[in-house]
Parts: structure tokens; C-alpha cells; sequence
């Protein structure tokens, strides 16, 4: 259901804090575009329209390629993906879809293996604040739509 108007103002202490450490992922050791994958995976798995259309752009805007964005969507029966990319992606799909579903214990550990242990933290704590953005703006009904990246 499509809202015009906020359902409640979340900006305040609590954003700024939220912007803060979302900025801090910016500098997280995983490829730009993988972040943005993995932004736009969990996105979709959330429904939050607006985060699936900021993070399309902002990867469209690092380089990723249409064909691509639209496979995240089917990721395990598309080639596009390198092993790294699709242990990523399975990580993801297991952390935003979490509740009553435990982690299991093989989607980590492949995704240390093609990601080493930094991109695995990495990795993890991009998928954490993705997953908190996408219900501060469900909650707030950001809208789609009118997101521009910022220009390189």
C-alpha cells in the first residue's frame, strides 16, 4: 500500500546516530559493488521500495550493470554472480531472514572462504544496517522514486 504521508518522524538523535554508522560501513574492506548487491538483496527481501531503489541507483552509479541488478532478485539461478558475490548474497538472504530460521553454520563458513575475515565482518555488518534501513523507511513511508546518487 502506497502512503503519502509519514507514519512517524524518525529524525532526531536516533538518525543521526543511524547515519553515523551507516557512513562508517562506506569504509568496510568489501568492492563498492558488492556492497550495493548486497544492499539491494536484502532490500528486496524486506519489500522497502525506497532502499531497493536508492541502492539500484547508487550501484547502477558504481559501475553495476542492469542485467545484473535485475538477477539479484534470482541470484541462485543466475551466472552473473562470482563465487565471492554468491556467498554474499546467501549470507544475506540468511541474516535478513533470520527470524526462525538459525544461520547455518555452511553459509558462513563460505562466505569466510571466498571472502576472508574481514569481508565476512564486513559483509555482516553491512547486511545489519541495511536491515535497520529498510524499516526506518518503511516505517517513515519514504517514498520511491525521488533518490538521486550523489555524482562521482
Amino acid at each position: 500500500m502506497i502512503h503519502d504521508t509519514p507514519r512517524v518522524d524518525l529524525n532526531g538523535r536516533g538518525y543521526r546516530a543511524m547515519c553515523a554508522f551507516s557512513d562508517a560501513t562506506h569504509e568496510l574492506p568489501l568492492d563498492p559493488r558488492l556492497r550495493e548487491l548486497i544492499r539491494v538483496r536484502a532490500s528486496m527481501l524486506n519489500g522497502c521500495a525506497y532502499c531497493v531503489d536508492m541502492h539500484t541507483k547508487d550501484a547502477r552509479a558504481q559501475g553495476e550493470t542492469e542485467q545484473r541488478l535485475y538477477a539479484v532478485a534470482a541470484w541462485h539461478e543466475a551466472p552473473f554472480f562470482s563465487p565471492a558475490e554468491r556467498a554474499a548474497l546467501a549470507l544475506t538472504d540468511a541474516l535478513t531472514l533470520l527470524a526462525g530460521n538459525p544461520l547455518p553454520d555452511r553459509v558462513l563458513a563460505e562466505a569466510e572462504a571466498e571472502l576472508g575475515a574481514d569481508g565476512l565482518a564486513a559483509a555482516t555488518w553491512i547486511i545489519v544496517t541495511i536491515n535497520a534501513w529498510n524499516r526506518v523507511a518503511i516505517a517513515g513511508h519514504e517514498q520511491a522514486g525521488e533518490y538521486e546518487p550523489d555524482a562521482a
